[in-house]
């Protein structure tokens, strides 16, 4: 009676295991990335983007495939309620990708992403607060631009736009 259930079970699993579809996108194509400048900020685009394609397999540095990033960050004051009590910053936070094929010499793609969260002023700025809030909410929109990009990424027709 045991060796049924056990052949049952084992049919089961096989059947289970075999009907999974794997929604890890795996890229046919591999992809390198490009030196990104911007000092801290360049940094830490190009390591966001080498992690999340890294993750997902389509990260190889002698790709044909080059992706150029920019990103840029600016900020803007501005007063929420009526009785101006809170000042608030505003970081706008903007992505330019664009990606080319090295051995065609031609440009595959191009977008610009865009995202803007803000903090809450600090009246003195002898408080670290304010410089820490710029730094997270810096990291965390790289973070949502990279996501965007990797997003839209698996949509990419890797054709030069000349030829289309």
């Amino acid at each position: 009676m045991s060796k049924i259930r056990l052949s049952i079970l084992l049919l089961i699993s096989l059947f289970v295991t075999s009907c999974i579809k794997n929604d890890m996108s795996e890229n046919s194509e591999k992809f390198s990335v490009a030196y990104i400048s911007g000092e801290y900020d360049g940094l830490l685009l190009k390591n966001t983007i080498f992690n999340y394609l890294k993750s997902q397999g389509s990260f190889e540095q002698s790709s044909p495939y080059t992706i150029q990033a920019n990103i840029s960050h600016n900020s803007d004051v501005y007063i929420t309620n009526i009785d101006n009590t809170s000042d608030r910053t505003r970081i706008n936070s903007s992505l330019t990708i664009i990606i080319t094929n090295k051995l065609k010499d031609c440009q595959i793609y191009q977008d610009s992403f865009q995202v803007s969260q803000f903090y809450v002023i600090a009246k003195s700025s002898k408080f670290l607060s304010n410089q820490v809030a710029v730094k997270k909410i810096k990291k965390d929109n790289t973070e949502a631009l990279v996501k965007s990009f990797i997003i839209k990424l698996d949509d990419v027709s890797l054709v030069c736009n000349d030829q289309e």
